[in-house]
């Protein structure tokens, strides 16, 4: 391990851990002969370099509940459908225009000539459009065309073929679901096969090894958490959803390595109880884990577990100090609060503006840069279909098209929240994307101005993707950095204060 850069305090590397009882079992796992940042007294700036394969930087392999949310919430019959699918094989606004979906043309005479038009589309193979066309006849309510396409598409679809194949199998079952539904009882016969924690969390953490995107967000918040607390004796993060805890191993680490001695570090971890599926238990587990992890580096360590749902935080729930150093972090999360269009409480807002009046150093915002939160159904449906298409064909760019573990993955972590931007309405569509710009008028109107980007940071970043596909891109704009596959952001990542 070498030592840090005359003008880099820290000095950021990585090496390989993917066992995943880094993150199950026993504390020991942890490494401490190596930490992840050097500090050099000689600057006050903090930098980050990468080394090492990808896999190396060890948080949460994926963010979301929504990894139990096909068994938590009702999806019951995943594995059925999709075995059915197999069994049977034996913002697209100009494809929109040239269908020519008006309303004048809904008119019994010619429906059928339009039904021929589009056989003959899925005659050619042409999934994309035929799945646009199917979900424009739901969208109209069009129930006897929808019913028709689906039963043409079907033989086009597969969990184990090509990437728009196997997106196709999950945004066909979503129309299924939302044709299913009736006013208020949203349709719940879709479910996957029920696993233990053990598996699902091995499921979650090859996602998070196949794509660099988890990695992007986390590394990019820490490194921001640790710059903007380089200076701080006590420091506080609140994370509103801490999941397994392993975001915060290397900033631990990090701390342990400071001159003079590491400061003390408190974290209030907060989440409801869908992720005790994955994690095995409650939050003590999260905590019994980063205490003994700190009791080795030497970190003055305290942890708060908070389970609660981010739509029912409190003030009194964080438990904050006069005298600390406040960042909070939000990854992957606060597209699950639901705001003014699901709930008069507007808990999205509430949640920034009760963050705001704590006064923290330092906000973290990670989420997914597409936008589905309140947009129509056939334009909700063309934004996931761009969305999930670039995330598909990067999967395949590191795990093999009918490798049983891609099919694994994609089955159990990326399905169900594909089914519900599809299928459900109101309170029960939990998967609410909203782009940066929405997110940056919110953040604003709380209170909140940028906090501006670590040259350091961006630099870690273009260091981590040399280890992947040259397919994926970083951009920096508007003050935030996204991540994303060919032409398609995927991620964003800033900072607030």
């Amino acid at each position: 391990m070498q030592e840090s850069h005359s003008n880099q305090p820290y000095y950021w590397t990585s090496t390989q851990h993917t066992d995943p009882s880094l993150y199950l079992g026993d504390v020991s796992q942890f490494s401490v002969q190596t930490p992840e940042f050097a500090y050099n007294s000689s600057s006050s700036s903090v930098s980050f370099s990468q080394s090492g394969s990808p896999g190396s930087f060890q948080p949460d392999p994926y963010h979301s509940p929504d990894y139990s949310y096909p068994s938590q919430s009702g999806f019951n019959d995943l594995q059925v459908r999709l075995s059915e699918i197999e069994a049977m094989l034996g913002t697209d606004q100009d494809f929109e225009e040239s269908l020519e979906y008006g309303t004048d043309n809904m008119n019994p005479n010619n429906k059928e000539y339009r039904i021929m038009e589009l056989e003959d589309i899925i005659a050619r193979g042409d999934l994309k459009e035929g799945l646009l066309a199917c979900a424009k006849a739901v969208a109209e309510s069009d129930t006897v065309t929808a019913e028709r396409l689906i039963s043409m598409l079907r033989p086009l679809v597969s969990v184990s073929g090509e990437p728009v194949q196997r997106l196709g199998a999950y945004m066909l079952e979503g129309l299924v679901a939302r044709l299913s539904s009736s006013g208020s009882f949203i349709y719940k016969a879709l479910r996957c096969k029920e696993l233990t924690g053990d598996e699902l969390f091995s499921y979650m953490l090859l996602l998070y090894d196949a794509c660099p995107y988890f990695k992007f967000g986390y590394l990019s918040a820490n490194g921001t958490i640790a710059e903007a607390t380089k200076n701080e004796d006590r420091i506080h993060i609140i994370d509103f959803q801490i999941a397994q805890g392993g975001q915060w191993v290397t900033l631990i680490k990090a701390l342990a390595a400071r001159p003079g001695g590491p400061p003390s570090l408190r974290i209030t971890g907060i989440d409801d109880s869908r992720n005790a599926f994955a994690r095995g238990g409650g939050l003590n587990i999260v905590g019994q884990r980063l205490t003994k992890l700190a009791e080795l580096c030497k970190v003055p360590f305290e942890f708060h577990g908070v389970p609660v749902s981010g739509s029912d935080i409190e003030i009194q729930h964080l438990r904050v100090l006069p005298g600390e150093a406040l960042a909070v972090n939000c990854a992957f999360v606060l597209h699950h609060i639901p705001d003014e269009s699901v709930d008069p409480q507007n808990h999205r807002d509430r949640l920034l503006r009760l963050i705001k009046s704590l006064s923290p150093k330092v906000v973290t915002l990670i989420e997914q840069e597409a936008n589905v939160n309140t947009a129509k159904f056939f334009h909700r449906f063309q934004e996931a279909f761009s969305y999930y298409s670039a995330m598909f064909e990067s999967i395949d760019a590191t795990l093999l098209t009918d490798h049983q573990e891609r099919i694994n993955v994609e089955q159990h972590c990326l399905a169900g929240e594909i089914v519900n931007i599809l299928a459900c309405e109101g309170a029960e569509r939990e998967e609410r994307h909203e782009l940066l710009g929405k997110w940056r008028s919110r953040f604003t109107m709380a209170g909140f101005s940028p906090y501006p980007l670590s040259s350091y940071v961006n630099t870690t970043m273009k260091t981590l993707l040399e280890n992947y596909c040259d397919k994926y891109r970083l951009e920096e704009r508007d003050g935030a950095l996204f991540l994303g596959w060919v032409n398609r952001d995927l991620v964003s990542s800033c900072a607030w204060k």
